[in-house]
């Protein structure tokens, strides 16, 4: 046989392994009747596991799957198993993962969208998951070199994993006529959670979370569990119940030799409008601490996410120190104080360890101090975060919600 007449059956042969996987794959989706897509600028896996833990409680066979800060797998039962992956992070694992939550009989899939370009969150809705059910938490600026340049331009490429013939939910008011209208060309209705829904989530409704939830996560994920059916008291006593995702946002009070400190995880808040959010929560929350520290981790590889930091924060309500850890620290500064930043606040500890990381920081308190973590949780933001909770007071584990 030829070399042309090899290659053509080897074509042949890959082809028809192809087919029949997508085969399999839909015969998959088949078996479990809801599917719900989760994506969105912030909020994401928390979302995610909201949803997933209202089903359960709902006794609805629920199987879901965080991107998040560690990407997990979740049974069930509860039950949480890491992700494998062989190489990379590819929207290919999708298929993989229906396939585990058509074997462990599941009724639902709760899904978070991994991909980033617009053309691979449309894949991703359109051959992998084919959700019943999307859910864009919100459309911040965050991404752009993938899905800029502007904002407008993000809400756009949300919208590729929008759902056919289904129902939207988002919390999105900024762009709701963007969303809208992809729902609008796909046959799909849009449920919008606004001011009313997240009114209606009071702060006893919010007791009870062992982390920093934020009412509008539970707003959008209330309104998802009521459509399918499962009671708000038993949607929300199965949310409180669930395991956080590791990058959910906690405070720590340590007394290190005298010094009473609160740290604040908000390494996940990596968009200027979400992080500032959260640094006012805080504050207010904090007034009366000495000082006010704030922490970013940043990585050579988000450039742009550490200039668009940068640039906004001097328009946010100072803090007495700005220390940069992680990579590229340098591309923060120079657009901090460019834009106005008094170079004197600045902590430079790019390249340091945790441990000295940790001992900048406390080294700039004389009586008490609120620090908190944002920009990045991966590289070392969760090792900081671990450094801090294991000094931790003994206790007082839970934090108030947002």
């Amino acid at each position: 046989m030829t070399t042309l007449g090899l290659m053509s059956g080897l074509f042949g042969v890959l082809v028809a392994l192809g087919v029949l996987e997508d085969r399999r794959h839909r015969a998959n989706l088949r078996r479990i009747g809801v599917r719900i897509h989760v994506n969105g600028t912030r909020g994401k896996s928390s979302v995610t596991r909201l949803i997933a833990a209202g089903l359960r409680a709902g006794e609805l066979r629920t199987c879901a799957k965080t991107t998040g800060t560690l990407a997990r797998m979740i049974l069930p039962d509860g039950a949480e198993l890491p992700v494998f992956r062989p190489a990379k992070a590819n929207v290919i694992e999708q298929i993989r993962i229906v396939r585990t939550a058509a074997a462990t009989r599941a009724k639902a899939l709760v899904i978070e969208c991994m991909a980033l370009q617009p053309y691979l969150q449309w894949l991703s809705e359109a051959r992998f998951v084919k959700a019943t059910h999307g859910v864009i938490t919100n459309a911040r600026p965050d991404h752009l070199d993938v899905m800029g340049p502007g904002e407008e331009d993000v809400a756009w490429a949300l919208c590729g994993m929008v759902p056919y013939a289904g129902k939207l939910f988002t919390a999105e008011r900024d762009h709701l006529d963007i969303l809208k209208t992809a729902a609008a060309t796909r046959g799909s209705e849009v449920v919008a959670i606004g001011e009313d829904e997240v009114a209606a989530i009071s702060d006893a409704d919010m007791q009870g979370f062992a982390y920093a939830e934020h009412k509008i996560n539970v707003a959008l994920a209330l309104a998802v569990c009521a459509d399918l059916g499962v009671d708000r008291e038993v949607a929300l006593s199965g949310m409180r119940a669930a395991v956080p995702d590791p990058g959910a946002m906690t405070e720590h009070r340590i007394d290190f030799f005298g010094r009473e400190i609160v740290f604040v995880n908000g390494f996940a808040a990596n968009d200027p409008e979400s992080s500032e959010q959260i640094w006012n929560i805080m504050l207010d929350r904090y007034p009366d601490t000495a000082k006010k520290i704030l922490v970013f981790n940043l990585r050579a590889d988000r450039a742009d996410r550490s200039r668009q930091l940068g640039e906004a924060y001097v328009n946010w309500r100072p803090a007495d120190h700005v220390v940069l850890m992680g990579t590229g620290t340098y591309i923060f500064a120079r657009a901090a104080v460019k834009a106005g930043l008094d170079p004197k606040r600045i902590v430079y500890a790019e390249d340091m360890g945790v441990d000295d990381v940790f001992e900048a920081v406390v080294g700039l308190v004389d009586e008490s101090a609120l620090v908190m973590g944002m920009g990045n949780v991966g590289g070392d933001g969760l090792d900081v975060v671990r450094y801090f909770r294991n000094r931790e007071a003994p206790k007082r584990r839970g934090a108030k919600a947002c």
